[in-house]
């Protein structure tokens, strides 16, 4: 499933949600620049389990590994960030994506503490954000393109469907993870207990950050249209 957009227009201008895309589109864009250089440049700012380090959580976070790994990061950034910014309010909301972010990066560490594997990507944030929007719009629908074979319909999905299938996928994979590193076969690439860490974070966090005089707002607009 490829969401496409919610059905929830944002009441405020995302300022940092704007702000978080077209700064990890750039830090993607230096990388690329780079060339030959570009491991090096990643291996000193991403995030190494086995040498934890508190500032290299916060670089690692808009460092990407590939344009399909931004582009889709940035996709569910922009689609569900803009209507927790506007529960939240905009330095709200930067705390939050950032601590998410932080949350995601130890939960990955915790599960393989000796790893050399470097960790990149805005993915654990990013899922904090879907999960604070599971909590707070469960019942928006997401716009998504099924893919099936050669036809590619495009629906509704109800939100809390949608992000529910999402965590499930990465919880299971990231069992699979443990499984496979248990039997002595190679790790993957992508940080599954990241996106679990980060979105368990989110359901958790959101009820600290979020303003809830902006929920009774939407309630009396809502009841004004019915």
């Amino acid at each position: 499933m490829i969401p496409l957009r919610d059905v929830i227009p944002s009441r405020t201008t995302p300022y940092v949600t704007i702000s978080l895309v077209a700064i990890n589109v750039l830090v993607f864009l230096y990388q690329f620049s780079l060339g030959p250089d570009v491991n090096r440049f990643v291996l000193t700012f991403a995030l190494i389990p086995a040498y934890f380090s508190w500032i290299n959580v916060l670089t690692s976070m808009f460092l990407h590994g590939g344009f399909l790994h931004v582009a889709g990061n940035m996709l569910y950034l922009w689609i569900f960030g803009d209507n927790v910014e506007d529960r939240m309010g905009h330095g709200r909301f930067l705390a939050f994506y950032l601590l998410c972010g932080a949350a995601a990066a130890v939960g990955q560490t915790f599960t393989v503490p000796d790893s050399m594997v470097p960790m990149v990507g805005a993915s654990g944030a990013v899922a904090g954000v879907m999960g604070a929007y599971f909590i707070l719009y469960p019942h928006s629908r997401i716009v998504t393109l099924l893919p099936l074979f050669i036809v590619f319909p495009i629906v509704e999905v109800p939100a809390i469907f949608f992000l529910g299938i999402w965590f499930v996928m990465q919880l299971l994979s990231g069992v699979g993870s443990i499984a496979a590193a248990t039997a002595g076969e190679p790790a993957g690439g992508v940080a599954f207990w990241a996106h679990v860490a980060g979105f368990a974070a989110g359901i958790v966090g959101v009820f600290a950050f979020r303003r809830p005089q902006r929920q009774r707002v939407e309630w009396w607009n809502d009841l004004d249209r019915s």
